[in-house]
C-alpha cells in the first residue's frame, strides 16, 4: 500500500505515474506557456507600442486588464464544457481561437481596437488554466499533485525564460523589418504557434486514463483505482456538490486573487521597471527579467516536492506568502539598485510562483470530485480578476504619481492577508474533515 504522509509508494505506482508524466505533462507545460507568453508578452510589447500609439499608462493598463473581463465570463462555461466534451476538443478550440487573437493583436492602432482584442484574447483562453488543473485530476490522486502541478506551473517561469529575451529580441532587432514595428512582429511570431500546438494537442493527448492505450492494464487499473478511491473518500465527507453554496470556494477565490494580483503586478510592469532603472537596450531589458523566473523555476520545483514529502500545504503557502509580500515591499527602498531590485523581485517572483502548486493542491483535496469539475473553474475564474485590478490600478497609480511604489505596497498588504486567511480559516489536517464538511473554521 502506499503512504503518502511518508512520502513511500509502492513501485508499480511510481513507474505507472512516471510513464503518465512522461506522456502528458512536456506537452502541458509547452501548451501553458505559450499560453502565459501571449497572455503577458504585451508587457513587452507596451515598451515600443505606447509611443507609437500614443497611449498613456492607463491606457494601457486597462487594456492589460480587460483581458480578464472575457476570462471571467467564460472560464467555468469551458470547465464544464471539457468535463461533457473531454480534453482534446476543448484544447483544440481554446487554442485555435487564442492564436488567431494573438497575432491580431498586432493590428491594433486605437485604444478601442486594443482593448476588443485583449477582451476577445481572455474569451478564447478562458478555460485553458482550470480545464488542465482538472485534467490532472483524472490521473493523479492527491497526494501526489503538488508535485506535477508544480512541473506543469513551472510553464509561467518558463514563459519569462523565453518570452523575456524572445521578446525583446524581436523588438530590438525586427523593428521596421518589412515595413512592420518590432511590437507588431512579436504578436505575429508569438501568437500562431499556439493554434498550430492546439492540433497537435488534439491529435497527442486522450481524455483520460481509461482512454490511454500507452499504460498496460495492470498500471490503468492500478491509476482508475487510485483516483476513483481518492475520490470517493473526499465525496463521503462532503455534504454540498455545488461550488456556488460552497463557502470554502470564496474564501480560496479570494487568497488566490491576492497572490496573483503579485504575480500579474510583476507580469505586466517589470519590464518597464526595468527600463526605468536605467536599462534602455530592450534586448537587454528582455534578459534582466527572466532572472527571476529562472530562480522561480528553480524554487518551485523544490518547494512542491518539499510540500509533497511532508503532505503539507498549509504552513507551505503561508510562508511564501508572508516572504513574497516582504520582498516586494523592499523593492521601495532599492530604487537606487537594478542589482537590489532585480534581487528583490526574484525572491518575490520565487515565492509567488512556488506558492501556487501547493495552493492548488491544498485545494483540489478539499474540494469533492462532483465539486471539482466547477470549483476549480470557479476558484480560477474569481481569482483571476486580480488580472483586471492589479495591471489597471497600478497603470492609474503611475499614471498620477509617476512610481509604482504605492501600488507595489499595497500588492504587498494583499499577500499577507491571503497568508491571514490561510493561517486563520484553512485547517490543519487533523482538522480538514470538519473544514469539507463545508465548515469554515478557525484552525
Amino acid at each position: 500500500m502506499s503512504n503518502p504522509a511518508s512520502g513511500v509508494f509502492r513501485t508499480e505506482s511510481d513507474s505507472a505515474y512516471r510513464k503518465i508524466t512522461l506522456r502528458i505533462v512536456p506537452l502541458l507545460f509547452i501548451c501553458y506557456m505559450l499560453n502565459y507568453m501571449d497572455r503577458v508578452n504585451v508587457g513587452y510589447a507596451q515598451l515600443q507600442m505606447k509611443h507609437a500609439l500614443n497611449f498613456s499608462d492607463a491606457v494601457y493598463g486597462l487594456g492589460a486588464s480587460i483581458f480578464f473581463v472575457g476570462y471571467f465570463i467564460f472560464e467555468v462555461p469551458s470547465n464544464l464544457l471539457l468535463h461533457k466534451i473531454g480534453a482534446r476538443k476543448t484544447l483544440l478550440r481554446i487554442m485555435l481561437g487564442w492564436g488567431l487573437a494573438s497575432a491580431c493583436t498586432m493590428f491594433v492602432s486605437t485604444p478601442v481596437q486594443f482593448y476588443v482584442v485583449r477582451f476577445f484574447l481572455g474569451v478564447f483562453e478562458a478555460g485553458l488554466f482550470p480545464g488542465i488543473v482538472l485534467y490532472l485530476t483524472y490521473w493523479y490522486p492527491p497526494a501526489r499533485r503538488a508535485r506535477v502541478v508544480a512541473l506543469f506551473m513551472l510553464a509561467t517561469a518558463a514563459a519569462g525564460l523565453v518570452g523575456g529575451p524572445t521578446s525583446g529580441w524581436i523588438l530590438q532587432n525586427m523593428n521596421g523589418v518589412h515595413g512592420l514595428q518590432g511590437w507588431q512582429w512579436m504578436f505575429l511570431i508569438e501568437g500562431l504557434p499556439s493554434s498550430l500546438l492546439g492540433i497537435v494537442a488534439y491529435l497527442y493527448l486522450v481524455d483520460g486514463p481509461a482512454q490511454a492505450r500507452w499504460l498496460t492494464d495492470a498500471q490503468r487499473s492500478l491509476v482508475l483505482d487510485e483516483v476513483a478511491s481518492a475520490a470517493a473518500a473526499a465525496s463521503s465527507v462532503t455534504r454540498t456538490h455545488s461550488p456556488f453554496a460552497d463557502p470554502k470556494v470564496y474564501l480560496l477565490s479570494f487568497v488566490l486573487f491576492c497572490m496573483l494580483c503579485g504575480s500579474y503586478a510583476l507580469s505586466f510592469w517589470l519590464p518597464t521597471v526595468i527600463r526605468e532603472l536605467g536599462v534602455g537596450n530592450l534586448q537587454q531589458v528582455g534578459l534582466y527579467a527572466m532572472i527571476p523566473d529562472a530562480v522561480a523555476a528553480i524554487s518551485t520545483i523544490l518547494y512542491s516536492r518539499h510540500s509533497d514529502k511532508h503532505f503539507e500545504r498549509r504552513w507551505h503557502f503561508i510562508t511564501v506568502a508572508f516572504v513574497a509580500a516582504v520582498a516586494l515591499s523592499a523593492t521601495s527602498l532599492t530604487a537606487h539598485s537594478l542589482g537590489l531590485s532585480i534581487s528583490m523581485f526574484a525572491l518575490a517572483r520565487a515565492a509567488i510562483v512556488s506558492s501556487l502548486p501547493v495552493f492548488w493542491a491544498m485545494t483540489t483535496s478539499l474540494l469533492s470530485t462532483r465539486s471539482s469539475v466547477a470549483g476549480i473553474a470557479v476558484i480560477s475564474s474569481l481569482s483571476n480578476l486580480s488580472g483586471m485590478t492589479s495591471p489597471f490600478l497600478l497603470g492609474l497609480i503611475k499614471s498620477a504619481t509617476g512610481s509604482l511604489v504605492n501600488g507595489l505596497l499595497a500588492i504587498s498588504a494583499l499577500m499577507i492577508v491571503a497568508a491571514l486567511c490561510v493561517l486563520i480559516f484553512v485547517p490543519n489536517q487533523r482538522r480538514a474533515r470538519k473544514f469539507e464538511n463545508g465548515e469554515v473554521s478557525r484552525a
